[in-house]
């Protein structure tokens, strides 16, 4: 016993040794007060901050709000933690109110009207105070404090169950009035009274008027303002429903009816051609606000309950959008940007295999990978989009209408195009795998080599004009393709004609033929010779017949003017004229000098012009090197020259083809060939000159040219364009898959294309890119379409849209701070309304969504699905200490303030009133 009792005592000695080493505030009797201090010491330290100091020390922007702050402090009573919240404002001004109708307001804010304030809640799973003599303790706890730090703020305390949103607060309003606060939640069974507007005015009137009084008969001056939320209907449900009632209607004796097919948002959009897309725009909700005004009884609150939502002060538009559009899984939307995630995935897969036939060839079973789901297109679906692309819509397309401004930037192919919609067709043909892609390829060559052979007319291709080489090419050479078919056809017609002509020739002169049986047509130049470019051939004539007004006939051998003439040598006949040079004459015969009809330059796509500029490189001799590779094309015009002009010499076709290589002493002949086209005077003859330094050199490739150059028309020459040549190699330009499609994408290439290469990776990215523009045009065209007769109303949102979306495209940095759900809104003009009004249509009978209407303020048949009242009574006091003088400290303040929020299922009310404590 000894033993226990020594242990005892030297533990109580501890016991005293622990508290005596620590200083104790004996005037803190219990925890209590305790647990007053320490909130007492954390709102004095908020206060001596003040909003600056919070935000350097890490004070939180709440995310629904451009000027609310908050700031947290953990307290510890009674062996529970509670959490206690200081809201804030940046920019704080001295009287303590808020806006009614800010749409940046915390829930506190708008419903007792305050504008900072403090919350202390447990830290418990419900975040409430369950007990109400505890919530009843922690309020007072903080009222004490802030009383203690002269603070006005308010505080409140989260009670009952978090689904009710219920609060009690409290207030200091100085040394007299004290104001407390109180809300609740009905969640359902709400009384029919409450449903209206004439109920919630009497409910309000009940908490302060005296019991006995009849509501009913006497006049109270409370000021009101309301808020009314109206949603449309979603849009897809507008249509499913729409669909529905016409079903019905169609069953109930209207068969002719053709109202059954179901219209889509976007038909009149370039892309649903291929599919259709979710509309972005879900709908709108419209919140018509009536500013403040006195009311005075219960009979102008069930009048203000009939009036019209046009009769509101101001329409606040705010748009509902997909939650497909900011959600960054991947397949949630169909277009073709998801298309072409798939398209870049089979060319990743592409180079598993040498050839193309290895993915679909039943012997080789390709890649080991290739996924059983990856299945070929039936016969059908692949006839159907080949006759698409070759058999419907033959015609010439016209590609500069629907061409972008900045689209030859990509080189790509003309939209309308055959290899464009041949990549079209791809992105859509089951799911755009490998497999599917190289059946609908080796399809599309069978297609075009039938056209070659058959010399039928490329759909979608011009078979005119130049090579267009800002367009990829694989689109160069099926343009190369098409002006062969088409010169093949012109040489196929010419030939059928000449046959054609030689059958159906006379044997018999006619009568009045004045040249008689021993007439040459040759000797008189006769013969209907025609020339590529329906330049007709004419005989070389004295001077003084030049211009006589002799022309020969093409369904004729004779000449409308008879001109006798002698008979000439075949050597100097005169062939392929285009017309006279002006006054230009010849150097060794006083002839006029002629143009001769010449041969188009040959057409060459990108890869044939780079192999020219690899021959620069291994030549050297500029001037040698462009008369080499300029050889067929100097030689097929000298060789017109000479046709045109029998008399011509070399230096007359330098002074033609290349005036600045003719050194002239006649000023008359410095001049540009056309102006000299124009006049017609007599210069002397012969006219002076010298070739220039190059041209004269001996062995001058020009001149060698010259001297071996037949005197033959463009008619009788070989063509430039050989369509044969050029159209066969045609065969195996296309087979080679990989390296046409590698050259389509060399803009985007920094090395050759292989498996792993990291520009796969660049393209997914650049994927996922255009999925963000393809949204973007989505909302665009959406909004276009609904607003056509409100314009900037459909642009200020897109506006908005697009800045908040700009983020999320890969332009700007996405932070923490980032805004997660869009919530502009628009304020609609008076003239805009009806626009507005006009989304919400009257419902049918067929509506499951309708029912009883019971709130009032209908727009178009459409009850509010929210509707938002504030009541409120001000008064005049004062100060009981400075009652001598009443006039000086007197002020207006709210005494009662209630604020309802619900619809004709639930109904939230919260009241704040001021007492003289």
């Amino acid at each position: 016993m000894a033993s226990s009792s020594k242990v005892e005592s030297d533990s109580e000695d501890e016991a005293l040794d622990e508290e005596v080493e620590h200083f104790d505030d004996f005037t803190l009797a219990s925890s209590w007060e305790r647990f007053i201090s320490e909130i007492e010491a954390v709102c004095r330290q908020w206060m001596s901050d003040g909003p600056k100091n919070l935000l350097e020390k890490g004070a939180v922007l709440l995310e629904f709000s451009k000027n609310l702050y908050k700031v947290k402090f953990e307290l510890k009573y009674a062996l529970k933690s509670y959490l206690m919240e200081y809201y804030f404002e940046k920019s704080n001004t001295d009287d303590g109110k808020v806006s009614d109708w800010n749409f940046n307001l915390h829930d506190l804010q708008l419903c007792f009207g305050v504008k900072e304030f403090l919350v202390i809640a447990p830290q418990s799973a419900s975040g409430v105070v369950l007990d109400a003599p505890e919530a009843s303790k922690l309020l007072s706890a903080v009222a004490i404090a802030l009383s203690n730090c002269s603070s006005l703020l308010p505080a409140f305390v989260p009670v009952h169950d978090p689904s009710r949103k219920a609060y009690i607060g409290i207030q200091n309003r100085g040394t007299v009035f004290t104001r407390r606060f109180e809300s609740d939640h009905i969640g359902s069974q709400v009384p029919v009274k409450l449903m209206h507007l004439e109920g919630l005015y009497e409910l309000f009137i009940s908490k302060f008027a005296y019991s006995t009084l009849d509501i009913s008969v006497h006049l109270f001056k409370v000021h009101f303002t309301m808020k009314l939320t109206y949603r449309t209907l979603s849009f897809d449900d507008d249509n499913d429903v729409q669909e529905t009632d016409a079903e019905m209607t169609e069953s109930e004796g209207n068969p002719a009816s053709d109202i059954h097919s179901k219209a889509q948002w976007d038909d009149d959009c370039p892309w649903s051609e291929w599919y259709s897309a979710e509309d972005p725009v879900k709908g709108f909700e419209v919140i018509a606000i009536w500013s403040e005004k006195m009311v005075e009884s219960s009979s102008e609150m069930a009048e203000l309950e009939n009036a019209s939502p046009h009769d509101a002060e101001k329409w606040i538009l705010f748009p509902i959008f997909s939650e497909n559009l900011t959600d960054g899984s991947k397949g949630n939307q169909i277009g073709f940007a998801s298309q072409l995630h798939f398209l870049v995935d089979a060319l990743d897969m592409s180079f598993e295999a040498q050839f193309m036939e290895d993915f679909v060839s039943v012997e080789s079973q390709g890649p080991d990978n290739l996924k059983t789901s990856m299945v070929i297109p039936p016969p059908t679906v692949i006839d159907r989009m080949l006759k698409e692309l070759f058999h419907e819509g033959v015609q010439e397309p016209n590609f500069a209408k629907s061409e972008h401004k900045n689209s030859r930037a990509i080189k790509g192919a003309p939209l309308e195009s055959l290899f464009a919609q041949f990549c079209l067709h791809s992105l859509w043909v089951d799911s755009c795998n490998i497999r599917a892609i190289a059946v609908l390829w080796i399809e599309f060559v069978r297609e075009v080599r039938w056209c070659w052979e058959e010399s039928q007319p490329l759909p979608k291709m011009p078979a005119n004009g130049s090579i267009d080489l800002s367009t990829c090419l694989i689109n160069q050479k099926l343009q190369m393709l098409a002006i062969c078919i088409e010169s093949k056809r012109e040489l196929n017609e010419d030939y059928q004609d000449c046959i054609g002509s030689t059958d159906q020739a006379s044997p018999h002169k006619k009568e009045d033929d004045p040249f008689g049986e021993d007439s040459d047509s040759s000797s008189i130049m006769l013969t209907p010779g025609e020339n590529f470019d329906g330049k007709r051939d004419s005989p070389s004539k004295p001077d003084d017949l030049h211009g006589s007004g002799t022309t020969v006939s093409k369904f004729s051998s004779e000449p409308e003017h008879m001109v006798l003439a002698d008979p000439k040598p075949s050597d100097c006949i005169r062939r392929g004229s285009a017309g006279v040079v002006g006054s230009m004459m010849l150097l060794k015969s006083h002839q006029r000098m002629h143009t001769p009809c010449t041969q188009d330059a040959p057409l060459m796509t990108e890869d044939m012009h780079e192999e020219r500029l690899r021959a620069v490189e291994a030549f050297g001799d500029s001037f040698n090197f462009s008369a080499q590779l300029e050889k067929e094309i100097l030689s097929t015009d000298m060789s017109a020259f000479k046709a045109a002009n029998p008399d011509a010499i070399f230096e007359d076709f330098i002074r033609w083809h290349s005036p600045g290589d003719w050194e002239s002493d006649d000023t008359q002949e410095k001049r540009p060939i056309k102006r000299l086209a124009m006049e017609d005077s007599n210069n002397d003859w012969p006219p002076r000159g010298r070739l220039s330094r190059r041209m004269s050199e001996h062995g001058n490739l020009w001149r060698k040219i010259w001297n071996d150059a037949p005197a033959l028309p463009a008619s009788e020459q070989k063509p430039l364009l050989d369509p044969n040549r050029e159209g066969e190699k045609m065969a195996t330009k296309m087979e080679q898959l990989y390296l046409t499609m590698a050259s389509s994408l060399r803009p985007l290439q920094a090395n050759r294309l292989s498996s792993g290469s990291e520009i796969i990776d660049d393209l997914r990215q650049l994927c996922g890119v255009l999925e963000h523009v393809e949204k973007l045009l989505a909302v665009a065209a959406s909004l276009h379409r609904k607003f056509l007769q409100a314009p900037r109303l459909s642009e200020a949102i897109f506006s908005d849209y697009y800045i908040f979306f700009l983020p999320r495209m890969g332009t700007a940095s996405v932070g923490d701070n980032a805004q997660m759900d869009f919530d502009k809104k628009q304020q609609v003009r008076i003239h805009e309304r009806p626009v507005v009004s006009n989304m919400f249509t009257p419902p049918t009978a067929n509506q499951s969504w309708r029912k009883v209407l019971s709130m009032g303020n209908n727009l178009n048949g459409h009850e509010p699905v929210l509707r938002e009242i504030i009541f409120s009574i001000r008064d005049r006091v004062s100060d009981h200490y400075a009652a001598h003088i009443p006039s000086v400290y007197q002020q207006e303040i709210e005494t009662y303030r209630m604020y309802t929020c619900g619809t004709s299922n639930d109904l939230r009310v919260a009241l704040s009133v001021v007492s003289c404590d």
